[in-house]
């Protein structure tokens, strides 16, 4: 824990005053309710039910006001550039998908707690309409039946369907669809239909615009009811509760009057709308700018390198950006890391069939394995980015630890190419002074589309005595016994068998603890970057493995740790 407050405390910081926020939004809201002269009526019928609706409501506000922020990527990109954005603070940003996932959470529990207290008042509401309920408990449900009188109870005779009227009530059918669309859009947002059916994800999400229609409409159907000011100014309520025979029969205790409360979520969430149509309308804009392909390359293990130009583009290394490709879907964007260099003049993104989407896009760009199209043959591309993530902090640490299991090598590429580039400049300086690289793959083929890069990494670095500066581990967790005698009979050879590298293929899993035991004696006293992309099975090893070797001592080694995510 102490580890996890020195090397996050803004994030640590942000967590308490958001859950703090919370629960202070509740507390006082329930005891607002609970103690309110106006609702004094309204408690008589649902007692402390109404206060839990009410104060799960508010906080439903609150968390619908933050949800769309950390969605927002040109905002966040904007106050990632922002010259008042620290380390910390980039780390904070670096999780607003988390943080986006923890406000859903939390939006799904204050549901349940509204859409359980609310079933508990209907029920209430129901009973209080019993002939024999007696006393002032029955009184208020009857009243509304005479003229100049407003009602309390929503629910008029005791013969009523509750599940008839819960539906056909403005209150009711917003807040169906708004359920409806939040368990659709949590629920397609796990993590193994986001992997393997991202369509599905992507679509469901859009229903967040029918969540805040409907959330902007709910509150109109006034359901919850309580006294009016001007009533309390008549109706003296501390001898009048007591006397609810003299109601309308005395000048002292009129009957009470009531009114609804009046929509309040649209104040709560207009200016994130605003914010988030001004997002929309910048992703649109930059989707209709055009965008040139100038190659296509595929890769083996079925990986497609595409390269593009595109007016006014910048990029930072381990950047991402969000593709489009018209002709397999007008809607769909899929994010990829950036896996060419701010030098190039062009940007890159490598492409693995591991869905539907991915897979019509390759057939689009590539016929044949190894067989280039014309370039007037291939698909249009629209390019939304690029923006800023995790790896793009690489070059703010001393010492940067970098790991890849698979396909999510290819934010490293663009990191890796951007260090060659600098080593070719001996005038260019960079704070970053080691850098260790641990690539993870089950076969050969993955190797031979990176192994380049890196063969060309490791000659600049020669060339320029700087060896020292890259220590790469490069690991195949899976084999065949052909590939094992063929590596039996090389090895004595000077370069790798299966890369053509100075550094041996270590063959199975790295040990984590002999590996960061190593740098954390290696580096004593350095704020350490730890930089992962690849499945979430590692990242918890790898976080765990930052906790356990980070000193207690803050003068000590400290690892931070950040993972890709989009």
């Amino acid at each position: 824990m102490s580890y996890w407050i020195l090397s996050e405390t803004t994030t640590f910081l942000t967590m308490v005053i958001w859950l703090g926020l919370n629960t202070y939004i509740f507390t006082s809201t329930i005891i607002w309710y609970e103690n309110a002269d106006s609702y004094y009526y309204t408690r008589v019928i649902l007692g402390s039910s109404l206060a839990w609706a009410r104060a799960s409501a508010m906080c439903l506000n609150f968390n619908c006001m933050l949800i769309l922020i950390p969605v927002s990527r040109n905002f966040v990109s904007l106050l990632r550039g922002s010259m008042c954005c620290s380390g910390n603070m980039r780390r904070l940003l670096d999780k607003n998908i988390t943080f986006h996932r923890l406000i859903g959470y939390m939006i799904a529990l204050h549901s349940a707690i509204h859409i359980g207290a609310h079933v508990i008042n209907l029920e209430r509401y129901h009973k209080s309409q019993l002939l024999d309920a007696g006393g002032l408990y029955n009184a208020l449900s009857y009243i509304g039946n005479k003229p100049n009188e407003s009602f309390l109870n929503p629910i008029r005779r005791y013969d009523t369907n509750i599940t008839k009227e819960t539906i056909v009530t403005l209150a009711g059918i917003t807040g169906f669809i708004i359920t409806l669309s939040l368990v659709l859009i949590i629920t397609s947002s796990t993590e193994t239909i986001k992997r393997s059916f991202y369509e599905v994800f992507w679509y469901t999400h859009n229903l967040s615009i029918v969540f805040f229609i409907g959330l902007v409409i709910h509150g109109a159907g006034q359901i919850v009811r309580g006294q009016t000011t001007q009533s309390l100014l008549h109706h003296n309520l501390s001898y009048c509760k007591d006397h609810y025979n003299e109601w309308g029969e005395t000048e002292q205790c009129p009957f009470p009057q009531f009114s609804g409360n009046k929509p309040m979520a649209w104040k709560w969430v207009i200016c994130p709308l605003v914010l988030y149509a001004c997002e929309r309308l910048i992703r649109f804009w930059r989707s209709k700018q055009e965008v040139i392909v100038t190659k296509v390359v595929t890769h083996p293990s079925g990986v497609l390198e595409i390269q593009m130009k595109k007016h006014g583009f910048t990029m930072e290394p381990g950047q991402y950006i969000f593709l489009q490709c018209p002709s397999v879907s007008q809607l769909e964007w899929h994010p990829f890391t950036l896996t060419s260099a701010a030098e190039e003049p062009f940007f890159s993104v490598h492409v693995r069939a591991v869905g539907d989407w991915t897979q019509s896009l390759i057939t689009e760009c590539v016929a044949n394995r190894n067989i280039h199209q014309n370039l007037w043959q291939l698909p249009r591309l629209a390019v939304d980015g690029p923006y800023g993530s995790a790896t793009t902090n690489v070059f703010n640490f001393k010492v940067s630890v970098c790991i890849a299991a698979g396909i999510g090598v290819t934010p490293f590429a663009s990191v890796l190419k951007s260090i060659w580039y600098n080593s070719c400049d001996p005038n260019r300086a960079m704070k970053l002074e080691k850098v260790y690289f641990y690539w993870l793959c089950r076969d050969t083929h993955s190797f031979e589309w990176f192994a380049d890069l890196l063969q060309s990494l490791e000659e600049q670095l020669a060339e320029q005595g700087k060896l020292n500066f890259l220590s790469y581990h490069l690991f195949l967790t899976g084999w065949d016994d052909i590939q094992v005698a063929h590596i039996a009979v090389h090895y004595d050879s000077e370069l790798d068998v299966i890369t053509g590298l100075r550094q041996k293929t270590n063959y199975g899993r790295p040990n984590w603890h002999k590996e960061f035991r190593c740098v954390a004696d290696k580096h004593p006293s350095d704020s350490i970057g730890v930089f992962y992309c690849g499945p979430k099975s590692l990242s918890n090893i790898l976080n765990n493995m930052c906790r356990l070797y980070s000193s207690s001592d803050p003068r000590g080694v400290h690892f931070h740790y950040s993972k890709e995510s989009f």
